[in-house]
C-alpha cells in the first residue's frame, strides 16, 4: 500500500487532519489500533475554542455543531461563597466558546470520512514506524493476522500519550517536561440539566469541583479526589452530596440529581514533549503534550497543532515550499507552552494540594480575588479561555 500521509491514531486530531488533508487533494490513510466503537466510547472534553470551530467548519464538519452546540459568552470562578463572572464576550472583543463534546466531534469527523470514501484501517495490531529519518518512511502493521506495510512521504503521530510514534523516536532526540499532581479528578455524566447555564469552577476548602455540561440536557461534573480513591466506592448519593458541599449555594441548589451514566475518575498532568518533528515524522496531539483539564486546553490544542501540521503539508504538496513543514515544530510549541502555563495556573489556584500550608491557601484567595477586581487580569484570563490566535 502507500498514501501520501500515513496517520497513526483515529481521535478528532487523526481525523481532523485527515478531513481537511482529503478536501485539499491530499490521500492520506489512517491507522487506529482499536475498533471505531471503542474510539466514540471515550469520554472526554467538551468545550471548543472559536478557532478549533472555525477549522471544523473549514473541514466541512460543522452543521451539527451549530444546531446542537451550546455557545458560551462566559464562565464563572466560584469562591468563598460566591461568583465572578468572566465575562468572555466583551473582555475579547466578541470571541465566545462553545460546548460540544469531544465524541460527537469525534463522530461527525468519522461519517464525513466513510462518506468521502477515505481509508480508516481500525484494529491494526503491531505498528511500527519505519525509515522516517529517510525520505522513504513506512508504517508496519498487523491486520487480520497478516503483515502489512504502508509506504509514504509522511507520517503524523497523532496516537495520544502512549502511542508508538513518541516512543519510537530515538534516545536523546527528544526532550520530555512533566508535572504530576497529586489528585485526580472523579467525574459523573447523567442526563440531568445542568446547574448553571455556563461552567462553574469552585475553589473550596473541601477540594475543587466543576459545573460542566454536554448539552441542555446533559451534565458533566467533577470533584477533586486523592490519587487513592477508587469509583466504586463513589455512589451516585455519595457524589451529589460532596458536589453540593462545595458550590456555592445558589449553584448547589440548582443541581438536579439523576443516575450516572459514566462515572471515571481521571489523574491530572502537565507534559511536554519536544521537538515535534523528527525527518519525516510530526507527533501532533496528545503524543506531543498534556494538559490538566482545568483550562479546557486538551483538544483545543491538538486542533492547533493539525492547524499548523495541515498548513505546513498543503505549501509542501500544493505550492512546493517546506516553509511550513520546517517551522511546525517551533509554532506548535510556542502556542502549547503558552497554554500549558495557563492550565498549569488555572490548575493551581483552584484546588486544594496535600501539603498546602494556610499560607499558601491564602494566596488563591487573593488571586482570585485580584482577577474578580481586576478587569486588566479577568481580559488576560479570558484571552486565553476563548484560545490564543494561530
Amino acid at each position: 500500500m502507500r498514501t501520501q500521509v500515513a496517520i497513526i491514531g483515529a481521535g478528532p486530531s487523526g481525523l481532523l487532519l485527515g478531513q481537511l488533508l482529503n478536501r485539499a487533494g491530499i490521500d492520506n490513510i489512517i491507522l487506529e489500533r482499536k475498533s471505531g466503537d471503542y474510539v466514540l466510547s471515550r469520554i472526554r472534553a467538551g468545550v471548543l475554542e472559536q478557532g478549533m470551530v472555525g477549522m471544523l467548519e473549514e473541514a466541512g464538519v460543522a452543521e451539527r455543531l451549530h444546531e446542537e452546540g451550546l455557545v458560551h459568552d462566559g464562565f464563572a470562578l466560584a469562591f468563598n461563597g460566591r461568583r465572578h463572572r468572566i465575562d468572555l464576550h466583551t473582555l475579547t472583543g466578541g470571541k465566545t466558546v462553545t460546548v460540544y463534546g469531544q465524541t460527537e466531534v469525534t463522530r461527525d469527523l468519522m461519517r464525513a470520512r466513510e462518506a468521502a470514501g477515505a481509508v480508516t484501517i481500525y484494529e491494526a495490531d503491531d505498528v511500527r514506524v519505519d525509515g522516517f529519518d529517510g525520505d522513504h518512511p513506512k508504517v508496519l502493521f498487523v491486520q487480520n493476522g497478516m503483515s502489512q506495510s504502508l509506504d509514504c512521504d509522511f507520517i503524523a503521530g497523532c496516537d495520544g500519550f502512549h502511542g508508538i510514534s513518541r516512543q519510537s523516536v530515538p534516545e536523546g532526540a527528544i526532550s520530555e517536561f512533566e508535572r504530576v499532581y497529586p489528585f485526580g479528578w472523579l467525574g459523573v455524566l447523567a442526563d440531568v440539566p445542568p446547574a448553571a447555564h455556563e461552567l462553574v469552577y469552585a475553589n473550596d476548602a473541601r477540594g475543587f469541583a466543576l459545573c460542566s455540561m454536554r448539552s441542555a440536557t446533559r451534565s458533566r461534573y467533577y470533584v477533586q479526589v486523592a490519587l487513592d480513591e477508587r469509583v466504586e466506592d463513589w455512589s451516585d448519593d455519595r457524589f451529589y452530596d460532596e458536589l453540593r458541599a462545595r458550590l456555592p449555594q445558589d449553584v448547589a441548589d440548582a443541581v438536579v440529581t439523576g443516575p450516572s451514566i459514566e462515572k471515571s475518575i481521571a489523574p491530572l498532568r502537565s507534559f511536554v514533549a519536544e521537538p515535534m518533528r523528527f525527518g519525516r515524522l510530526f507527533l501532533a496531539g496528545d503524543a506531543s503534550h498534556i494538559v490538566p483539564p482545568t483550562g479546557a486546553k486538551g483538544l483545543n490544542l491538538a486542533a492547533s497543532d493539525i492547524r499548523y501540521l495541515f498548513d505546513g503539508l498543503r505549501e509542501h504538496y500544493l505550492d512546493k515550499s517546506d516553509a511550513g513543514i520546517d517551522a511546525y515544530s517551533q509554532k506548535a510549541l510556542s502556542r502549547i507552552w503558552k497554554a500549558e502555563r495557563f492550565s498549569w495556573w488555572m490548575t493551581s489556584m483552584l484546588h486544594r494540594f496535600p501539603s498546602q500550608s494556610p499560607f499558601e491557601q491564602r494566596m488563591q484567595l487573593a488571586e482570585l480575588e485580584y482577577v474578580a477586581s481586576s478587569v486588566a487580569a479577568s481580559t488576560s484570563v479570558a484571552e486565553n479561555y476563548v484560545g490564543l490566535p494561530y
